[in-house]
């Protein structure tokens, strides 16, 4: 088992999501025939059934299913791992920061001040995404992240909280709730609430993935949706916003990848938490 290949499990993977030989070769840019006889190889290698093959179509064993979920994580960790090497080794090297558009609380400008101190300091690109900043994470595409918890799934990365922000609901101007001072979670039963990619929460609304589209739609009374309170501080034409008093609070986090040894990601985490203590003491 030591001798399974990266591509025979991207074969595997196909295979397992397609359920149909035809379709996965297709997908894989192969012919079905040596497609078919790499999966009963596998299969012979690993000494149990992967797929249950039948007229009616293709199933996955239980061993297929366990199979399936681990070799999604290793070829997502073999591309991560390549990524992350191939920017280390770059002739111009830079710290990728993920984060949303005004989603620093405040802090960013004092993190890269204190960042730009340390002896360990890279160039910062940034890496705007409002959904998506786990998976990039994961996927090597940035070193570490400016997140808020528990709205986004932090699972898999290391992280430090900065700071905390109250919850506020961004409102249509002509919404019914807009005439109030306050809500609470309550009165937004039954509001369409956006979806983001990565959320933990995840509702029936539509998926959105900047803060232009998210507003516009708030402003076209689409959607209304929950967001950190320094919104506020971020005036959207046809946009108004209200506190809501039982709203969990969102934690804003620094994280970077479970295991990570980057120097420069530990100086950009310690200039995070020097820059956040130094805003709760001014």
């Amino acid at each position: 088992m030591d001798d399974v290949e990266t591509r025979e499990l991207r074969y595997f993977v196909a295979v397992a999501e397609e359920l149909h030989f035809g379709r996965a070769a297709a997908r894989l840019g192969i012919a079905q025939p040596p497609l078919s006889r790499a999966i009963r190889r596998l299969e012979h290698r690993m000494g149990v059934a992967l797929l249950v093959r039948s007229s009616r179509g293709n199933q996955l064993t239980t061993a297929g299913e366990v199979l399936l979920g681990e070799a999604r994580a290793a070829l997502d960790a073999i591309s991560a791992a390549v990524r992350r090497s191939r920017r280390a080794g770059a002739a111009q090297r830079s710290l990728v920061l993920a984060m949303k558009p005004g989603g620093d609380g405040g802090l960013l400008p004092r993190i890269l001040a204190a960042y730009e101190s340390e002896p360990d300091a890279l160039p910062v690109q940034f890496a705007f995404s409002l959904g998506e900043r786990a998976a990039m994470l994961h996927s090597g595409r940035a070193d570490v992240g400016l997140l808020h918890h528990p709205q986004n799934d932090l699972q898999g990365l290391a992280r430090e909280a900065l700071s905390v922000e109250r919850r506020v609901v961004a409102l249509a101007e002509g919404h019914r709730l807009a005439a109030r001072d306050s809500v609470c979670l309550a009165d937004l039963a039954g509001e369409t609430m956006p979806r983001w990619p990565e959320a933990v929460d995840r509702g029936p609304g539509p998926v959105v993935r900047d803060v232009g589209e998210l507003m516009q739609l708030v402003a076209l009374g689409r959607v209304v949706a929950l967001v950190d309170e320094s919104a506020l501080d971020r005036p959207y034409r046809g946009v108004t916003y209200r506190a809501v008093r039982d709203a969990p609070p969102a934690t804003l986090v620094v994280a970077w990848p479970e295991g990570s040894r980057s120097r420069h990601v530990a100086a950009f985490v310690r200039a995070a938490r020097t820059a956040a203590a130094d805003h709760a003491r001014a």
